[in-house]
């Protein structure tokens, strides 16, 4: 630790114990997005974060309103042009708590048990947020910050964040920065520091077969009108081939291969067999020849049946043909694919393969880009020489098989690249009952991004 980072993280290590209160009295808030009744404790959520903002020296703090939830907005930029600007990303909101029977604690009562601090939102992400907040007040309080810093702090993130696209748009200007931190992430283990440097994007579907114009009995039109339900069936098998590629027309034509130097630091990560037949309960694994595991769950596309219905599904037997079926059905993409592009893939492939005796409609739900970052850029070196400043090891670097769709947001609307760290564990219960923080994780990233803070000068 150099003479300059010392008084930051003696100021950290300090105030701990006030730290820890105040994200407490900030899970107290049930900011739950997706709830017409908790829109007034949405709005106390972003006021508590303003406060707190200017509480440690923030300028310019605004609650910014869109065409939902509003934003949070600050900024500090004593540190001169010459220093390059750091666009701090967190959301205040949070998943419902339901089923609450589940809890062993209450969901909005924070409670200590062992290491760990157990709430709604402990992990996922206000106790992100926090970490990012006390890091930033301890250099503060006891130094002159060294880069410029700015905060978007949103509140819809946990419904798809649908205002965001276009508050970016009508911000440009007040967000302009050199790249953003990220910490709406996690990291393998309490003793893997990690830094996530791909995300995948999402094309998602809604896939609908229509047949005869109402279900019929299956003994007596059987054999001459052809079943939506085993069309559909037909159809999806279809969609891989035996090696487990997918068969789309084109849809490896864009998908970024993987060079060595990054197969070699994807193979540095402890996903084993083992690990994820325990993980999941999956008595074999399965997936696209060629690859590895850890390649396949991160740096390769994929295609996934999310839901199938057609027919009868209730107790007992009916012989029915059902008249329709239909399947929910998501692709995960990799740089440099397109949602649109996928879509067009989908269609072609249902025009060459759905037979004449059935309809079809294909209805695009969801979608956006995967992300990349450059893992040798001055944001992600100055994190993982951070995060082996206070682990003592070189961060694990990893693509993330889910989506943040904020990622590439901030990419194509604002031309910034994001350092996607932040300190959850796999075990913190995201979106589950019992979500928890564990603690002594979280206080080594509040030292993280301290060091964070001053290597980015």
């Amino acid at each position: 630790m150099t003479e300059q980072h010392a008084p930051a993280i003696q100021y950290a290590h300090d105030h701990r114990g006030r730290f820890l209160d105040e994200l407490n009295d900030l899970l107290r808030i049930p900011s739950i997005s997706t709830y017409p009744e908790n829109k007034q404790d949405m709005l106390r959520t972003a006021e508590w974060v303003a406060s707190k903002l200017r509480s440690i020296g923030i300028a310019g703090v605004q609650i910014l309103p869109t065409g939902g939830h509003p934003v949070v907005y600050g900024e500090h930029t004593a540190a001169g042009s010459s220093a390059p600007t750091v666009l701090v990303y967190g959301h205040y909101d949070v998943q419902p708590a339901e089923p609450l029977e589940l809890w062993v604690s209450g969901a909005f009562e924070p409670t200590i048990r062992g290491e760990n601090l157990y709430a709604r939102g402990a992990s996922d992400m206000k106790g992100q947020v926090m970490a990012s907040l006390a890091a930033i007040e301890a250099i503060l309080k006891t130094n002159r910050l060294p880069v410029n810093v700015k905060f978007i702090i949103e509140g819809e993130e946990e419904i798809g964040s649908p205002s965001l696209g276009q508050f970016i748009r009508s911000h440009k200007d007040l967000l302009a920065s050199d790249f953003a931190l990220n910490p709406d992430s996690g990291i393998l283990s309490a003793d893997v520091p990690t830094i996530t440097y791909a995300l995948r994007g999402l094309a998602y579907f809604e896939l609908r077969l229509t047949g005869p114009d109402h279900d019929l009995h299956s003994g007596i039109f059987g054999g001459v009108v052809h079943n939506p339900a085993q069309v559909l069936s037909e159809l999806i098998a279809g969609m891989h081939d035996a090696e487990g590629r997918i068969t789309l027309p084109g849809f490896y034509d864009k998908v970024r291969p993987l060079d060595a130097e990054e197969r070699a630091d994807l193979a540095r990560l402890p996903v084993t067999e083992a690990v994820l037949k325990s993980q999941t309960g999956a008595k074999e694994l399965w997936g696209e020849a060629g690859y590895t595991l850890v390649e396949r769950l991160g740096a390769r596309p994929t295609l996934e049946v999310n839901g199938l219905l057609s027919g009868f599904t209730g107790e007992g037997s009916k012989t029915v043909l059902p008249a329709q079926a239909m399947a929910k059905i998501s692709c995960r993409l990799v740089p440099d694919q397109d949602p649109e592009e996928v879509h067009q893939q989908m269609l072609r492939y249902l025009e060459e393969n759905a037979p004449k005796t059935v309809q079809y409609q294909l209805i695009k739900m969801a979608g956006g880009p995967a992300s990349i970052s450059d893992r040798h850029s001055p944001g992600v070196e100055a994190m993982s020489r951070a995060m082996e400043q206070v682990w003592g090891m070189r961060p694990i670097f990893r693509r993330e098989g889910g989506s943040v769709p904020v990622v590439a947001q901030f990419q194509q609307l604002l031309g910034i690249e994001s350092v996607n760290a932040g300190f959850g564990l796999p075990d913190d219960n995201f979106h589950s009952p019992n979500e928890k923080l564990h603690l002594p994780t979280w206080y080594r990233g509040i030292d993280t991004l301290i060091h964070f803070l001053y290597n980015l000068a």
